[in-house]
């Protein structure tokens, strides 16, 4: 498939996208096929996925001609694996494989102890579902494994959404181990994959500063308040999903942990009317769901983000700490600080950065691909 010059100085950029408009000529693959892609010259870039629906018209799997088949797969999942035994510790859930940061466009993989879950995002990784399942099988040898493709990228590419255990046996519940704590995943209905695995360092480096009263905003399966538990004298964690605040309340119960007061709210709502009432924390998370999930967005999400710190803040006094994080793509981290440095003047703080974080080291980030960098997490401290 030949593609044009400006296609294929992306390409040598290290980036693996080519858009439609950057095709020469009509199509003659299937949706999902593994293709030779060419720059203007009949000169060889590599190999790539072909999507007949999507925007993104290839993936680039291979700066070689070679075949795409079981061994290709099985060779980018053996060293993905690989690379989470080097950067995974105290917990036996994590990503294993993270599409474009794993040589994998479209493919996401989690493991939640000894189960895994699927994600084929694109026409290609769908079309190579049946064999990226053999080669986990042989690899991970799990007792289960969830299919789980009710992501609604997958529409872009004219793919059905479902959700289904697609071998083994999987529980309603799965219990796994997490620095120390008890946690349980719904794989087949929880948000993503079960967790937010993204923020598992995260967690940790927030608990360090931790203190006092602490008030956990967009709490989700209650990752930062249980963690933050054990250094704070109590912890509010608040979220709008009551599906989500009951399996919160589940993984407090399982770890014997009593500080922690879980609310059904709307988190806007409640930070004005804590900043209306003078109510006072010591430590305030800010983990809310992606404000801009396209550039077309952005302008509104930069204002939400601005509103959501400007009265986190005010609910914090000297020595006070602030978690906030952003996992919209779109909004860089120099946006975001800049976002957090207005608020904190209309606030009337004055704000040390103690440490600027990004997702954990199990969704790899690589360098020329900007895409694959999207989590931001800015630990501050009220002088």
């Amino acid at each position: 498939m030949r593609v044009n010059r400006k296609a294929a100085a992306r390409v040598a950029s290290g980036h693996p996208w080519i858009f439609s408009s950057d095709l020469l000529g009509t199509p003659q693959a299937e949706p999902g096929a593994a293709v030779r892609v060419l720059d203007p010259a009949g000169r060889i870039l590599g190999m790539a996925h072909f999507s007949a629906a999507s925007q993104i018209s290839l993936r680039m799997l291979s700066s070689q001609v070679e075949p795409i088949d079981r061994s290709f797969y099985l060779r980018r999942l053996a060293a993905a694996v690989e690379y989470r035994r080097l950067v995974v510790s105290s917990s036996d859930a994590f990503r294993v494989a993270h599409g474009e940061g794993d040589l994998l466009p479209g493919l996401v993989v989690d493991r939640y102890a000894d189960f895994l879950v699927l994600q084929t995002l694109n026409q290609g990784m769908d079309r190579a579902r049946e064999t990226l399942v053999s080669c986990l099988q042989e690899l991970l040898q799990p007792r289960g494994i969830v299919l789980r493709n009710d992501a609604q990228v997958r529409s872009r590419e004219n793919l059905t959404l479902e959700s289904a255990v697609i071998s083994g046996d999987v529980p309603d519940l799965v219990a796994v181990s997490m620095h120390g704590l008890r946690l349980h995943a719904d794989l087949l209905r929880g948000q993503k994959t079960g967790i937010f695995l993204d923020q598992r360092e995260n967690y940790l480096a927030a608990a360090r500063y931790a203190h006092g009263k602490a008030l956990d905003c967009f709490t989700s399966t209650g990752g930062f308040a249980l963690h933050l538990a054990a250094r704070c004298e109590s912890v509010e964690a608040v979220d709008s999903s009551e599906a989500a605040l009951a399996m919160a309340r589940r993984n407090a119960a399982a770890n014997g942990i009593a500080n922690v007061e879980f609310r059904e709210e709307d988190v806007f709502d409640l930070l004005g009317g804590y900043a209306a009432a003078r109510r006072r924390f010591s430590t305030v998370v800010l983990d809310p769901p992606a404000f801009a999930k396209s550039r077309r967005a952005l302008e509104g999400a930069s204002r939400g983000y601005k509103e959501i710190n400007l009265r986190a803040l005010r609910l914090l006094g000297p020595g006070g700490i602030l978690v906030t994080c952003s996992c919209s793509h779109h909004l860089s981290e120099a946006m975001l600080l800049e976002l957090v440095a207005q608020a904190a003047l209309d606030a009337g703080r004055t704000l040390r950065v103690l440490e600027r974080r990004t997702q954990s080291q199990d969704h790899p980030i690589l360098l020329t691909v900007p895409e694959t960098h999207y989590l931001k997490c800015l630990i501050l401290q009220v002088l």
